[in-house]
């Protein structure tokens, strides 16, 4: 016996069989009853069963298990429509359900627009549950993606279309020599500025405390990551006119000269006079923004022990939207703000690179650590990201402290 105000309406499934045949169908939640249920209609019925709605029985009607997993995805409307030779029985391979957005444009509050969900189901499948996974900056939409047969994923819509191509381009090129240290591209659509990564374990770095000797560890691990990066491909001479972004110095030091420090302005401009004289390195593939918060952590994962530089561990990369070829301190410029006063963890960032740098990437580290440290005042106030700002200036202080005297080509103090 159930009292009507127990029942409350659920879902609606508007449904087409593999016939053509339409109906509607109408799902109720009964929060209380007396008495056990039982099979009023065993003409059209043939089992009844309790089971979790995250572990369905295999064999049921489509129709049936549309209507509880648009429950689940907290949907109100659904359409089902089946085609011509589908079974009627659910089949994962042919999922046809479709969750109706309401009237604010998305199926879950926070989650993508509606084209972004659509691009997304058609790559995975049906997702229910969208969780915002963006940076604390205005400019940031990222999200985890569960999907209604299990798996998670990741979507990102990138702020322009040069950052899109950069990571696509990037995640198809020297991200699967990485193996399980960088997510794997599932799907692009450039129209969209979007894409779906797979998910990789962890946590950033940013603000892990670790003991020393496992930041050591740590540090010897991202040397390698950084090498193989660096060695998908093989270097080729750069190309003419290249090396430090001396031309953008000028357009960042107006934009960051609100945000400056006295002194900061003249001390970037005497590194931008020294880079003239400095030679170009040779380019290599490189992340573009390999720092802490783009370094997943999980102790609890095993490195992969196929590869004997992957033991201790397990770490990957994130974030790709500014990779591009370059020269491969590029990818030493962040890192260098999280080694500074520790030369143990530089010394095994090194270990776990497999060299030393030369006297002209020291030169050039300092220079485009400066640059990058004005263009990253100049972004992060501009896009509302304070970290970036804190650690342009950090990187400043510690550069003017550090080199007081300009520097030559060969990187020593003149």
């Amino acid at each position: 016996m159930i009292d009507p105000a127990d029942v409350r309406a659920a879902v609606t499934v508007h449904h087409r069989s593999p016939g053509g045949a339409s109906r509607t169908g109408h799902f109720f939640e009964v929060r209380r009853w007396q008495g056990e249920p039982w099979i009023a209609e065993p003409d059209v019925c043939d089992a009844m069963d309790w089971a979790a709605l995250d572990a369905l029985p295999a064999q049921m009607v489509a129709y049936c298990r549309a209507g509880l997993d648009a429950y689940t995805a907290g949907a109100r409307l659904a359409l089902h429509f089946q085609m011509p030779g589908d079974a009627v029985a659910f089949d994962p391979a042919a999922d046809r359900v479709r969750l109706v957005p309401d009237v604010t444009g998305g199926p879950d509050p926070g989650g993508p627009d509606a084209a972004v969900v659509e691009f997304t189901e058609r790559a995975v499948g049906r997702i229910i549950r969208w969780t915002d996974t963006s940076w604390a900056r205005e400019s940031s939409r990222v999200w985890r993606a569960d999907g209604a047969q299990g798996g998670a994923w990741y979507v990102k819509v990138h702020q322009n279309q040069r950052f899109h191509g950069r990571e696509v381009r990037g995640l198809r090129t020297w991200a699967p020599a990485l193996g399980a240290a960088a997510p794997r591209l599932v799907a692009a659509d450039e129209g969209l500025r979007a894409m779906v990564i797979t998910a990789v374990p962890g946590r950033p770095l940013h603000g892990v405390v670790l003991a020393p000797e496992r930041e050591k560890a740590v540090f010897r691990r991202i040397g390698a990551l950084a090498r193989r990066i660096h060695q998908s491909c093989p270097a080729r001479p750069a190309p003419a006119g290249s090396g430090p972004a001396i031309a953008k110095a000028d357009r960042h030091l107006v934009a960051a000269r609100a945000h400056l420090q006295p002194g900061d302005e003249e001390f970037v401009r005497a590194l931008v006079a020294q880079a003239e004289h400095l030679e170009p390195l040779a380019w290599v593939e490189t992340h573009g923004d390999l720092q802490l918060r783009n370094i997943l952590y999980d102790p609890d994962t095993p490195a992969d022990p196929g590869e004997a530089e992957n033991s201790g561990p397990f770490l990957a990369v994130i974030d790709l939207e500014r990779s591009e070829p370059g020269p491969a301190l590029r990818d030493l410029v962040r890192l260098s703000d999280a080694w500074h006063g520790r030369d143990d963890l530089f010394e095994a960032f090194l270990a776990g690179y497999g060299r030393p740098l030369t006297a002209a990437e020291e030169a050039q580290l300092v220079i485009d650590a400066a640059l990058d440290s004005v263009s990253g005042v100049a972004y992060g106030a501009a896009h509302g990201d304070p970290e970036l700002v804190e650690r342009g200036h950090r990187t400043l202080a510690r550069l003017r402290a550090e080199h007081r005297a300009a520097l030559s080509p060969t990187g020593d103090a003149r």
